[in-house]
């Protein structure tokens, strides 16, 4: 069962390295993050699940040792996904969501329960992704979940979808469900609706909604706001 959840935006700039001479503009996010991993490993999970989107990839689950590498964005760096034999193992590399992930977990030192990747597909149904999220909680008698995503990417002209202007209503009603742990607003979110406003998150946070069901967590918002013009919110559950 869901003994603990953590909610963080994936965008590579939460990696110092990537963001340059803009790392200190996600200063606030990366400590936000930084917390909700405490609070999983405070959790004593038997088994962590991390989800995100899984872009170009392809929706997959990614085994522990799994790489991944922000070269795309200019940066020689690589990741690797828990404790696992890692490269030179035939296996897919991490998608950006997870590969993100993956420096969390580093960053913070994760020495817990062993952890597998899962990339969701953006566009995942609402009642399919649910149903992953139960299959998941099931797996163990204490499980944990690191879920990947965005909200809108369309809260500015300077966005990557320009401004959409039911964006910010989206982004807030995501944040407080979120941050209420607040399983059936977040199944109500709309999507199609996501899918228009980019908001990559949508299919995960459906997943965690799915996994806590039979649960009853108390939720806590820990950051929101749209930097980039693009909505990122991290929360825990618990």
């Amino acid at each position: 069962m869901l003994v603990a959840a953590a909610v963080c935006p994936s965008p590579p700039l939460l990696v110092p390295e990537v963001a340059a001479g803009a790392a200190h503009e996600m200063d606030a996010a990366r400590a936000a993050c930084a917390d909700a991993v405490g609070v999983l490993a405070a959790s004593r999970p038997d088994r962590l699940y991390v989800v995100g989107p899984a872009g170009e990839e392809g929706q997959g689950t990614y085994p522990a040792g799994s790489v991944g590498s922000f070269a795309g964005f200019g940066v020689d760096l690589s990741v690797r996904l828990g404790a696992g034999p890692g490269a030179g193992v035939d296996r897919p590399p991490l998608p950006v969501s997870l590969a993100v992930a993956a420096w969390l977990l580093e960053r913070t030192g994760w020495g817990g329960a062993p952890v597998e990747g899962l990339g969701v597909d953006e566009r995942l149904e609402a009642a399919r992704c649910a149903a992953t999220g139960r299959e998941l909680a099931a797996t163990a008698d204490r499980v944990a979940l690191l879920v990947m995503g965005d909200g809108s990417a369309c809260r500015s002209v300077k966005a990557p979808g320009y401004l959409d202007e039911r964006a910010a209503g989206f982004d807030a009603e995501a944040a407080r469900a979120l941050g209420s742990a607040d399983r059936d607003a977040l199944l109500a979110l709309d999507e199609g609706l996501a899918f228009e406003l980019k908001a990559a998150g949508r299919a995960s946070w459906q997943v965690l909604a799915g996994a806590a069901e039979g649960a009853s967590p108390a939720g806590r918002l820990l950051f929101e706001d749209a930097p980039y013009g693009v909505g990122y919110i991290a929360a825990v559950w618990s």
